[in-house]
């Protein structure tokens, strides 16, 4: 079983590339963040004749997630339970597998555009709930994936500066520690499983060059609970897609559970 993420920065702007990407890659689970557009305006029809379902929880202009599955989605939940949100940030949903179910959790976190500012204050709220509600899913469901796009470099080695990015945002101690929670709930890393080249990252600022220059961050996470750790055969990012004409500023990551 293949289950990716993929900050596509607009679905109306890069559907084209995602069907293909699709094509080339027939994961079992796709989940997209930063849609871009409501509900209504999803393309179901075309992904449908492409083999997949969809669980969609979108917004106008902004934010907007999906989770794209070949196999049927059940016990769909949108956003974060008992944390008043208007922004579309979470969809959570089960999948059956031949080896039991599959809980995916699906987010597109906060940035939280600097230390002390309003927005940061509500990305630490807003991590806080998003943990809660990992915990409680946990003790439903053994099977577990947590994946987005996170806005969160966990260590030094997932920045290309983190010298002089130091205590920025995606790099503040804060968010960091917010991230060790949510690994510290049972959860594993899982591109960190394997050995990776150095510089690894799945985000590239379109200014300055910054992909063709690696000035990039690792941003977007898979973490897998312990009864799917065992499991996991690989972990990649497919920076292929950020080569194209238009592409979207993140990269998708891919991970392999066995049988």
């Amino acid at each position: 079983m293949r289950i990716a993420t993929w900050n596509v920065n607009s679905l109306a702007v890069r559907l084209p590339q995602v069907l293909d990407w699709l094509i080339a890659n027939p994961v079992d689970v796709l989940c997209l963040q930063e849609l871009k557009l409501t509900d209504d305006k999803f393309p179901l029809d075309v992904l449908r004749e492409a083999g997949y379902q969809a669980a969609t929880f979108g917004q106008k202009t902004y934010n907007g997630v999906a989770i794209l599955s070949l196999r049927p989605l059940a016990d769909v939940v949108r956003n974060i339970g008992g944390f008043e949100d208007e922004q579309s940030r979470v969809i959570s949903a089960t999948i059956e597998t031949a080896d039991g179910p599959v809980r995916v959790v699906n987010g597109y976190f906060v940035n939280g555009q600097e230390p002390g500012s309003e927005k940061f204050a509500y990305k630490m709220r807003w991590l806080d709930a998003l943990r809660a509600q990992v915990a409680k899913e946990l003790d439903t469901h053994e099977r577990l994936v947590l994946l987005g796009d996170f806005n969160i470099t966990p260590e030094d080695r997932d920045s290309f500066d983190p010298v002089g990015l130091r205590e920025t945002i995606h790099h503040t101690t804060e968010e960091r520690q917010h991230f060790q929670a949510l690994l510290d709930l049972g959860l594993t890393d899982a591109f960190r499983l394997f050995d990776q080249p150095e510089k690894s990252f799945s985000w590239w600022d379109y200014r300055m060059l910054g992909f063709q220059k690696n000035r990039g961050l690792r941003i977007d996470h898979i973490l897998v609970s312990a009864a799917l750790k065992p499991k996991v055969t690989a972990c990649t990012v497919d920076r292929a897609p950020r080569k194209n004409k238009q592409p979207s500023d993140h990269a998708p990551v891919v991970v392999t559970l066995g049988g």
